[in-house]
């Protein structure tokens, strides 16, 4: 009990201390919270204005002036307040926690008296709430908002923003619903439904769980809300996505979904409030719709790199294997929320496929969103990029460079609150097993069957595939240890105290299951060998044809201009080129690269014609591959993941 709440764990929290995530949670402490809050309130010289704070001080009377943003410019203040939240949570910083303060105080005053907490319509549109909920994020700014609150909360002990928004989340219970003078609706934009869940989790109070059900259930049912909320604002046109409601995944009821549609985000974070709501109901049917659209989101609709949405228009997926490169979208937003499904996936079965996919968004899809410095941001993540080609019309979505902002700014302070959390993935437990998702140096300190326990992860991960458990229980205690086999790997060992285990009768569904009497100070060395992997795509996949990507451990490879010359497109990589990965230090902050002979087409011999009838004459080059994540921090030039294959 922490305030006389409840605090119900969905996972454990982890004190980060290895060298990979330590570096990017440090740089989201130094330099990513610091430089969005100064974008929160304008002061980036050049960078898209935000506004969002001054907002919040117009809606509490305290200033004047006009909205200014998006209609759901307040996510953006929360996700950064979560953010903070979570490196309070790692490491107490008074200034920082008063500055959060100040701005938690600040939307308390925002708040209207019913409990109502939303910038846009107490500014721009009063008398208009819940008029537009297909368009207008109202309960998405509300999810967000109450994520911050259960964040901050269970960081730092403290109720105020708690009871901010638990008080907003009392009305919206009071104006939803299928009660008389209730609005049978649900947002747009899906975010309140895992907002409530986690709110539930904290609280224990039970009408949000059902209210985050009641959301989940009515999205879909004929009539639909949205013709009667259209109808009503005497909207006449058709949706300009394609005349119906697949843009929301608002379609059909969620249930009979099969596959993924519409706008990325929204979708995985749908999915995601259907696989906690399924895990914490026991309902077999959310279940099974989870199980289902993971299967098409992963094994039809999912780039190598985590990414997801391959269409521009909408930020969308489209179909089965439609995954172009060069055109791709691939939200930063979309392959973080692909990171929250597989958490909650792992809530309803333990199935390391899940956690596969987790591992494969953070190390490649996510932090490529993001320069290594911190001050410059992807919003779309391609796997091909020709700089002059991203001035045409069908590619201006696609930037050849890192931006300092956007007026959109979803991705930047959502990308730092999901690397501040990193601890929050890396172990979950039952009540007499604890089970290792990822390979993160870092310690714990939990309770197994009613005793203390202390876990030690040390590892070089990604870079080495050694890692080191030292498991110290206050007394001798048997319980299970599930250790994630990577599905990359090929070969895994595992010593206790120094004796082989044979993991191979333990394994189920991806997790090796050890159980023993642990005593203090046992020590597990797990070693999965990375060698480097040529990965093929499906041969549906038409944009991957005779392309070849590289792989080594959890880690996806490109080539840059810098390192390879231009034109990548006329580089091929012999089936039977030896490949040899070793460590820089003094590269990119110190990453394994990966290097070869490749071969290149003579563009000699073409005598400065377009086409010839000749077989190309090719020669011999050295070429090296970097960390997809790390694309783009050396300036301006081409890239690519996927490699011609000779």
């Amino acid at each position: 009990m922490i305030g006389g709440i409840k605090v119900e764990k969905a996972t454990i929290r982890a004190n980060v201390k290895d060298r990979f995530w330590k570096r990017y949670i440090d740089v989201v402490r130094n330099e990513v919270v610091p430089y969005q809050w100064e974008a929160l309130n304008d002061r980036i010289l050049g960078a898209e204005p935000s506004h969002a704070i001054e907002n919040f001080r117009i809606a509490a009377g305290e200033s004047d002036g006009e909205f200014y943003g998006m209609v759901f410019q307040d996510s953006d203040v929360a996700k950064w307040l979560e953010a903070v939240a979570y490196l309070l949570e790692e490491k107490r910083d008074s200034e920082l926690e008063a500055l959060a303060d100040d701005v938690i105080e600040l939307l308390g005053r925002a708040q209207q008296p019913d409990g109502y907490l939303n910038t846009y319509y107490t500014v721009k549109e009063p008398g208009k709430r819940w008029t537009n909920l297909r368009d207008n994020h109202e309960l998405y700014c509300a999810g967000h908002l109450i994520e911050a609150a259960v964040a901050y909360f269970q960081a730092t002990g403290k109720r105020r923003f708690l009871d901010i928004m638990c008080k907003y989340a009392d009305y919206i219970g009071t104006v939803f619903g299928r009660g008389e003078g209730q609005i049978p609706g649900y947002d747009g934009h899906q975010e309140i439904e895992l907002a409530l869940l986690k709110l539930y989790e904290a609280t224990g109070n039970e009408n949000y769980l059902k209210l985050s059900q009641y959301f989940i259930d009515q999205r879909g049912q004929q009539p639909h809300y949205f013709d009667q909320e259209k109808e009503a604002r005497g909207e006449t046109k058709p949706f300009w996505y394609d005349g119906g409601y697949r843009y929301h995944q608002a379609h059909i009821p969620v249930r009979e979904q099969k596959q993924a549609v519409g706008h990325a985000v929204r979708a995985l974070y749908m999915y995601t409030a259907m696989a906690g709501l399924a895990a914490k109901t026991g309902d077999e049917s959310l279940k099974q719709a989870c199980q289902t659209l993971w299967e098409n989101v992963t094994k039809r609709q999912m780039y190598i790199t985590g990414g997801v949405g391959s269409s521009a228009f909408g930020e969308s997926f489209t179909f089965d294997f439609d995954l172009p490169n060069d055109t791709v979208y691939a939200e930063t937003c979309a392959s973080i929320a692909l990171v929250f499904w597989a958490r909650r996936m792992l809530e309803l079965e333990m199935d390391g496929k899940y956690a596969d996919v987790m591992e494969r968004a953070l190390y490649n899809g996510t932090i490529s969103g993001m320069d290594l410095d911190g001050k410059r941001f992807f919003y779309v993540n391609p796997l091909e990029v020709w700089p002059k080609a991203c001035e045409r019309h069908d590619k201006r979505h696609v930037k050849p460079v890192r931006q300092k902002w956007f007026s959109c700014a979803c991705c930047p302070p959502n990308l730092a609150r999901l690397i501040a959390s990193i601890g929050h993935y890396i172990y979950s437990q039952t009540s007499d097993a604890l089970f290792v998702h990822l390979y993160v140096g870092s310690n714990i300190q939990t309770e197994i069957g009613g005793r203390s326990v202390e876990i030690v992860q040390e590892t070089n991960y990604p870079w080495d595939g050694t890692v080191r458990l030292t498991i110290s229980p206050e007394s001798a205690q048997e319980f299970t240890l599930g250790l994630r086999i990577p599905g990359w790997c090929r070969g895994a060992e595992v010593t206790i105290n120094g004796e082989n285990v044979d993991i191979a009768p333990l394994t189920k569904k991806g997790y090796a299951y050890i159980r023993r009497v642990w005593r203090q100070g046992d020590e597990m060395v797990l070693h999965f060998s990375m060698p480097v992997e040529r990965i093929k795509a499906h041969p549906q996949v038409r944009a991957n044809a005779g392309k070849v990507a590289l792989q080594r451990g959890p880690i996806v490879y490109c080539l840059e201009e810098v390192d390879n010359e231009p034109n990548l497109a006329n580089l091929f990589l012999p089936r039977d080129a030896q490949l040899e990965a070793h460590f820089e230090p003094d590269l990119l902050e110190g990453v394994v690269v990966i290097t070869g002979t490749a071969e290149r087409v003579d563009e000699s011999a073409w005598n400065d014609e377009l086409y010839r009838p000749i077989e190309p004459r090719t020669y011999q080059v050295p070429f090296r591959a970097i960390p997809y994540y790390a694309w783009c921090n050396r300036g301006e030039g081409e890239m690519t993941v996927w490699v011609n294959e000779k």
